[in-house]
């Protein structure tokens, strides 16, 4: 049993958590229940086509929050909560990835929590131009006085505390349009998350982030990248070409529309021609009035492999300019809806070089059967990441509405605060100060 607002009876010890991941070809909200003894279990799903994004970018503000409506609205039907804040996810070719060190006194001789935020404060204070701002502080290594690969430096005994960081910046402009569309159906955005980041988080192991492994995200109309090195994060680019690419290349190749042309993909397409039988044929709809036609399922391969073995080779090329190729001992994992293509993972092999596998969600319980492929991993890993932050602070939060999560975990979405709450207090404070 539930009440009104989202908790269940025995509701001292959970938390409701949503993550909400706004792609190009889709808007996908997933409802969990957090407990710190029973984990995560999904409650609700909801899924809609989404138009108001061009390459992870919002383009249409109407469009977009038309499509976030439709999705909670659907997700808390289903769960039988109600929705007021979210994990919203971003992507897009404005993402960039930098690297930065910092150091910091040791206080007291022993590091404490507060000497790591000290340290990561100054890792992430560099020049960053006026129209971006930092996403996301991602420690790689922490070194004590000349001990380095240091994971978690809290309880040793030093003087001084270094750290090696990831900074993910974003445009300032993308991260407010994703906010303000939030805004607009009522929500509350807890925090900005890099989406193939919450990717991550439903489709790894410890394991392969211990020894190496890239997770490449193709959605509609990007292409996300993230390598892991040494259990932390080492790289993250954006490649603007996708699922959406494939599509116009079979609608300009078959010469049909583009809704049949993604329909064809999804139920036809190989990105493997020799994979397909000579006799295999399928039935293209004309555009314009013309009468479909049959067509051999060979001629969509041949359209579709070129578009993929590009999208591949950008990405090998990406990868060995980092120079962590070697470093990847457990391969490939690849997320997204675009991987859905028939031979995928054997095409990417050949590319890459590497060992390639499909992620899935994982670690979860609940509805999983709504959940079980990857074009749900980033929704999914975005409530694993509101999970890591609530528990991180030591308590389950009350109710739906959650309390903003800790500055040390939280990503730094620098918002307007007068423009999100409005005139009053905060308009005073700020414009007093």
């Amino acid at each position: 049993m539930r009440l009104p607002n989202g908790m269940s009876v025995a509701a001292s010890q959970s938390e409701i958590v949503v993550g909400l991941d706004i792609g190009t070809t889709k808007v996908c909200a997933v409802v969990a229940e957090v407990d710190k003894t029973d984990g995560i279990t999904i409650l609700g799903v909801g899924m809609v086509p989404c138009r108001g994004l061009r390459k992870g970018i919002v383009a249409n503000i109407d469009w977009t929050v038309r499509s976030i409506r439709e999705a909670i609205d659907s997700a808390q039907t289903m769960a039988g909560v109600e929705i007021r804040t979210i994990y919203a996810g971003i992507g897009g070719s404005h993402v960039r990835s930098s690297g930065s060190d910092g150091i910091a006194a040791i206080s007291g001789g022993e590091v404490t929590q507060r000497d790591v935020e000290r340290v990561l404060e100054g890792a992430r204070a560099i020049p960053v131009d006026a129209d971006r701002q930092i996403l996301h502080v991602l420690p790689r290594e922490y070194t004590v006085d000349s001990q380095d690969g240091i994971r978690d430096p809290i309880g040793m005994s030093g003087v001084r505390l270094g750290v090696k960081v990831n900074l993910v910046t974003a445009a300032t402009s993308c991260a407010q349009n994703v906010i303000r569309c939030a805004e607009r159906c009522g929500l509350a955005v807890a925090d900005v998350v890099l989406q193939p980041l919450a990717s991550a988080e439903a489709v790894l192991s410890d394991d392969e982030k211990e020894i190496g492994v890239a997770v490449i995200d193709i959605g509609g109309g990007t292409t996300d990248i993230l390598l892991y090195v040494d259990g932390g994060i080492a790289h993250a680019s954006v490649i603007p070409v996708g699922g959406n690419n494939i599509t116009s290349d079979i609608a300009a190749g078959l010469r049909t529309p583009m809704a049949e042309a993604d329909r064809l993909k999804r139920l036809s397409g190989c990105a493997l021609g020799r994979m397909v039988a000579d006799d295999e044929e399928i039935e293209v709809p004309g555009v314009g009035g013309h009468l479909p036609r049959k067509t051999a399922r060979r001629v969509l391969s041949d359209i579709i492999e070129p578009r993929v073995e590009e999208i591949f080779a950008v990405v090998r090329k990406r990868i060995e300019d980092t120079g962590l190729l070697e470093q990847l001992s457990a391969g490939v994992v690849l997320t997204g809806g675009a991987v859905l293509l028939q031979g995928m993972c054997e095409f990417g092999e050949e590319v890459l070089g590497m060992p390639v596998r499909t992620g899935m969600p994982t670690g979860i319980k609940g509805i999983t059967q709504l959940v079980h492929g990857p074009e749900y991993a980033a929704g999914v890993g975005l409530v694993k990441y509101g999970a890591q932050l609530i528990c991180a602070d030591g308590s389950l939060m009350q109710g739906v509405a959650s309390v903003p999560p800790p500055p040390r975990m939280r990503a730094q979405v620098e918002v307007d605060i007068a423009e999100v709450k409005g005139s009053g207090f905060w308009g005073w404070l700020k414009a007093a100060f």
